[in-house]
């Protein structure tokens, strides 16, 4: 299996959607081209599974950091879904995207390990790092932000980032991990039912919950942000 290096680059940033009704559509549909890939793996083409690594290996890294904390646990947690996966080639069966696939198999991993761990650390002081500009815009316009549009323009992105951050590791390991799958990497309600294996009601009522837990949280700071501009 081609090497891992989770984290090396900037995980690319998605469009800063407004409404809620593009959040309703699917976001992923099955890739051709990773399909491609995938057969080809599955021949005994080891760049074919290395373009797979390349393309998601940063948003694998970004989802496992996010859920377990850790900056260190989270690329060990990826090389492990990458081995996994690769393990495991022979046995997909395009029954959903590649992506959603080998996200399975990582979130769980990630939820599993800090279940599983006595010692529950908290995010290192750079992980806020790790959640992109427009990801941090886009948790805040979730989490109520834009009932104070003043705040949004005079808050820095550079600030946001960590206080962001700080609220979503503040989230249980069932809502966080709903948050990062939605909010963050923008996964459908049936994905995300596929990747946690739970019902899309199940995952909209934890996601109304998450949203309901980050604008608690968060709205001393978008009050001190408005308040500033007054």
């Amino acid at each position: 299996m081609p090497p891992i290096r989770a984290g090396t680059k900037p995980v690319a940033e998605r469009p800063n959607l407004q409404r809620e009704a593009a959040w309703e559509r699917p976001l992923r549909p099955v890739s051709l081209q990773d399909l491609e890939l995938v057969e080809r793996a599955k021949a005994g083409h080891a760049e074919a599974f290395a373009e797979l690594v390349a393309k998601y290996q940063d948003r694998v890294f970004n989802a496992c950091l996010r859920i377990c904390g850790h900056r260190e646990d989270a690329r060990d947690l990826t090389q492990d879904a990458f081995l996994k996966v690769f393990q495991a080639l022979s046995t997909f069966r395009a029954e959903s995207s590649f992506y959603t696939w080998l996200f399975r198999v990582a979130v769980n991993q990630a939820l599993s390990h800090r279940r599983s761990s006595r010692r529950r650390r908290e995010v290192s002081s750079d992980g806020h790092l790790e959640l992109a500009g427009t990801q941090a815009e886009r948790l805040g316009d979730r989490s109520g932000g834009r009932a104070f549009p003043a705040a949004d323009e005079a808050l820095e992105q550079a600030e946001l980032m960590p206080v962001v951050a700080k609220a979503l590791e503040s989230l249980d390991d069932d809502h966080r991990a709903v948050v990062v799958l939605r909010d963050v990497e923008g996964f459908d309600y049936q994905e995300i039912g596929l990747i946690l294996d739970l019902a899309p009601g199940t995952v909209k009522s934890r996601l109304h919950r998450a949203r309901a837990e980050l604008r608690k949280t968060l709205a001393p700071h978008w009050r001190a942000q408005r308040d500033s501009t007054v």
